[in-house]
């Protein structure tokens, strides 16, 4: 059946919509009163694990605020269990044995994420029948620079020493390692359009740790295969590299449908760096949500008046959004990109 509203879809096959179609990184979550009243009775791991909560979260945007598109309530490192890799959600994600060595590397099992993960295209499927084909859902994975990251560091970093020690000093168990990651994750995201997503988004989180030449390296060919290959699939593929601004122009090499553009560029230097012939998503700063309304119309109405150069462009935050974030700011900024 055809989709009620699609203006997210047009936007990313590059045709303009009547309006510029919004949706916000993290709009399923904790902001909302309706998520913590969910999570009060769950643990996030039980949460993630069934789809019919999933659903229930998934679509709590779409109703309180009116976004024009749905984003699968998961999270990147649940792949983690083809890996036989437990992940510890307190509340910021940890992994009590990373990987670091050559022995470690070895213990990975590298299973099937469409057996090892099935809950999340159960979560897909129960997406799809709640939104009665209201607006598209899209799909996501962590890259695998930002997933290898996460197995590595044990958790997040503010340096990268272990992540980017492992590239320097052993590049070649590096090298396997993302061959490896970029597999299981083709698999995990052509399950997902399998399984009904209408698009899919990379997160490259941690893409700004890399020095330049290093993103370019070590990082960018894998990023390059994963999206092409993913591709193949039927469905449009957005690429958001966090921290792009320096590595932006080596990031639109890669043929994604969208390219996302974070809160350290313009969105009109943003156009002059990846080409007006390009889709892109962006780029309010989230915590522009935390001031008032008069700032968030005319920050959000310059944002939508500069990607009128682009192909076409899809409003969206510069990162997720903020857990202090009032609901009402952020309908209140969805309403004036609608209507702008």
């Amino acid at each position: 059946m055809a989709l009620q509203n699609d203006s997210f879809l047009q936007a990313c096959r590059g045709v303009r919509p009547a309006h510029t179609p919004v949706w916000m990184m993290r709009q399923a979550g904790r902001y909302l009163p309706e998520y913590r009243a969910i999570r009060a009775k769950v643990s996030f791991n039980e949460l993630c694990r069934t789809p019919e909560l999933c659903a229930e979260v998934t679509l709590q945007p779409i109703d309180i605020l009116g976004v024009d598109a749905a984003i699968l309530f998961s999270d990147i490192l649940v792949v983690f269990d083809a890996l036989g890799v437990p992940v510890i959600f307190d509340p910021a994600p940890r992994i009590e044995s990373p990987v670091r060595t050559a022995a470690d590397v070895a213990r990975l099992r590298w299973g099937d994420p469409r057996e090892d993960v099935a809950y999340v295209y159960g979560a897909i499927r129960a997406c799809k029948a709640a939104l009665a084909d209201r607006v598209p859902l899209i799909g996501f994975c962590g890259a695998p620079f930002t997933t290898l990251s996460y197995l590595v560091e044990g958790g997040g970093s503010k340096t990268f020493e272990h992540v980017k020690g492992l590239i320097f000093r052993e590049p070649v168990v590096f090298a396997g390692l993302m061959e490896k990651m970029t597999d299981l994750l083709i698999t995990y995201l052509k399950g997902q359009v399998d399984a009904g997503v209408d698009a899919l988004q990379v997160f490259d989180s941690w893409a700004g740790a890399l020095a330049p030449e290093d993103y370019r390296e070590h990082v960018l060919p894998h990023l390059h295969r994963l999206v092409t290959e993913v591709q193949t699939a039927g469905v449009p593929v957005i690429l958001f590299a966090r921290g792009n601004a320096n590595i932006l122009a080596d990031v639109a090499t890669i043929p994604a449908d969208v390219l996302g553009i974070d809160w350290s560029i313009g969105m009109d230097r943003a156009i002059d760096v990846v080409g007006a012939e390009r889709v892109v998503q962006g780029n309010l700063d989230p915590t522009l949500l935390l001031s008032n309304k008069a700032l968030i119309e005319r920050r959000a109405r310059a944002i939508v008046e500069s990607g009128r150069r682009a192909k076409a462009h899809i409003f969206n935050l510069g990162h997720g959004i903020s857990k202090h974030t009032d609901p009402a700011l952020a309908k209140h900024m969805i309403q004036v990109v609608q209507s702008a």
